[in-house]
This record gives C-alpha cells, sequence and structure tokens, in this order.
C-alpha cells in the first residue's frame, strides 16, 4: 500500500501552528471560564482560582507545543515567529501565514469555548458584558484594578520580553537547554511564573493571536464591547502590538548578554583572574 503524498511543507507547518494554537486556548479561555462564570461567583478565587489559571495556562502552553513542534517548530505565538524572523533566521515569507494560522487556531477554539459555556455565560452574564470578557481577551487591571492602556501596554512589553527571553535561553543548543525532549514543559512553567508574577495588570496575554482570535470570536457571538476595555476605551490594539515589540525585545537582549557570549565547544575557556587578597 503506498503512503499518501504529503501537503507542501509551508501547508502542514500551518495546519501544526493552527492545531497547537488551538490546544493552547481550549485550556486556557476553558480554565477561565470555569473559574470565573463556572463559579457562579465572577472572581476567580474558586473552582481552583488564579492558580488553576495560571497552572492551565502553563499546560496549555506545554502541550501546544508537544503538539506542533516536530512539524513546525510550535511556535503558536506570533511575538515568537516574528523574533525568530528578527534574530534567528526564520524565513520572512513564513511569519504572516504562520500568524495567520495561529489566530485561526485561537479563533477556533474560542468559538468552541463559547459554545460549550453558552448556558453558564448567559446565565451568569446576560448581557455578555465586560463581566465575562475577560473569559475570553484580556483587560487592563483584570476589568477591575485601576490600569489604564498605557500601563498594559508597558506590562505586555515586559511580560513578552521575559518570555521570548526564556525561550531562546531554553532552546539554543549551545547553551545548556532541556534534555529528553523537556523544552516544551519547562516552557509552559515560564508561562506558568509570568502567570503568577505579571498577571494582574494586563492578564498576561503575551501573545497576539491568543487574544485576537477569542477577541473576534466573542465579538461575532454577541459581546458588542469585545474591542474595549471597561473604560470604553478601545484596547484590543495593546495585546497585538506590545508582545510583538516586548518578543523583540527579550530576543534582543538574549543574544546581548548570553547568546553571543557562549564559548564554542572546541573554545578554550578564559582562565579565572586571581585576586591579590593579602
Amino acid at each position: 500500500m503506498t503512503r499518501p503524498p504529503r501537503v507542501p511543507v509551508l501547508a502542514r507547518e500551518m495546519m501544526a501552528e493552527f492545531a497547537g494554537t488551538m490546544i493552547l486556548i481550549l485550556f486556557g479561555c476553558g480554565v477561565v471560564a470555569q473559574a470565573v462564570a463556572g463559579s457562579g461567583l465572577g472572581e476567580p478565587q474558586s473552582l481552583g482560582g488564579h492558580d488553576a489559571i495560571a497552572w492551565a495556562w502553563g499546560i496549555a502552553v506545554t502541550l501546544g507545543v508537544y503538539v506542533s513542534a516536530r512539524i513546525s517548530g510550535g511556535h503558536i505565538n506570533p511575538a515568537v515567529t516574528v523574533s525568530l524572523a528578527v534574530f534567528k533566521g526564520f524565513p520572512w515569507r513564513k511569519v504572516l501565514p504562520f500568524c495567520f494560522a495561529q489566530v485561526l487556531g485561537a479563533f477556533v477554539a474560542a468559538l468552541i469555548v463559547r459554545w460549550n459555556y453558552t448556558e453558564i455565560l448567559n446565565k451568569f452574564d446576560p448581557g455578555l458584558t465586560a463581566k465575562t470578557q475577560f473569559v475570553f481577551s484580556t483587560m487592563p487591571g483584570n476589568g477591575s484594578l485601576p490600569i489604564h492602556t498605557w500601563g498594559a501596554f508597558r506590562d505586555q512589553i515586559i511580560g513578552t520580553a521575559i518570555l521570548l527571553f526564556l525561550v531562546l535561553a531554553l532552546t539554543d543548543l549551545r547553551n545548556a537547554p532541556p534534555l529528553a525532549n523537556l523544552g516544551p514543559l519547562i516552557i509552559g512553567l515560564v508561562v506558568v511564573a509570568i502567570g503568577m508574577a505579571f498577571g494582574s495588570a494586563a492578564g498576561y496575554a503575551i501573545n497576539p493571536a491568543r487574544d485576537f482570535g477569542p477577541r473576534l470570536a466573542q465579538y461575532i457571538t454577541g459581546y458588542g464591547t469585545a474591542w474595549r476595555d471597561q473604560y470604553g476605551d478601545f484596547y484590543f490594539w495593546v495585546p497585538l502590538v506590545a508582545p510583538l515589540i516586548g518578543g523583540v525585545l527579550g530576543s534582543g537582549l538574549y543574544i546581548l548578554l548570553i547568546g553571543r557570549n557562549i564559548p564554542d565547544e572546541d573554545e578554550e575557556p578564559e582562565p579565572s583572574p586571581e585576586y591579590d587578597v593579602a
């Protein structure tokens, strides 16, 4: 029996990015829907609370990367794709197709979560307002803290810079990367840590596809305020633009501070300086 021909390389890479990002959002938006609307309280303190959200997002990243890594590299984030194109030689001709596949995967996954939680969301928030908007897309201060557009913009640059700095550190074969295919697991733990340390100011989207795809899905399913924040300001562009800037900054800092300073395998280590302590 002959093996059916495989689809073209770029097409199967896009399919992998679609699938990996879909897994990411199924678990990510799903856990927020359960912790907030499913609790009946509107507070992420029940059904696992904030810790459950942070851990589920981290596990979602791990699973999404494992799903897609062998075929596409497991970017599942336009900030990763753009940063790798800027610093690591990823082909620029693939950037837009990868980003499109990532956004589409996030969009489809959010539609599935929205459909599955229809009764719960409609009961908890009949008007489909900002009360449950952050189930799908991020808001400054998680919709309740005194954070506005530029505070959230700053936060997203910082959070994504941390993410890409560590992604490059964990995938640089010249460094000391995790062995035995543990890289996706450690990257998932990085996302958990970012969520626990930088989750309040803007909901740690740190991924344009993660925010824009679900935001579009919620808009076409009844959330009229999806493009705005709780103050009525246009906000959707913040988790689109800021992570791209932060990703490039974080990647550049890694290369400046670490990547360019890693000695080659055949390079003799420099002797440690001796200090006269007498």
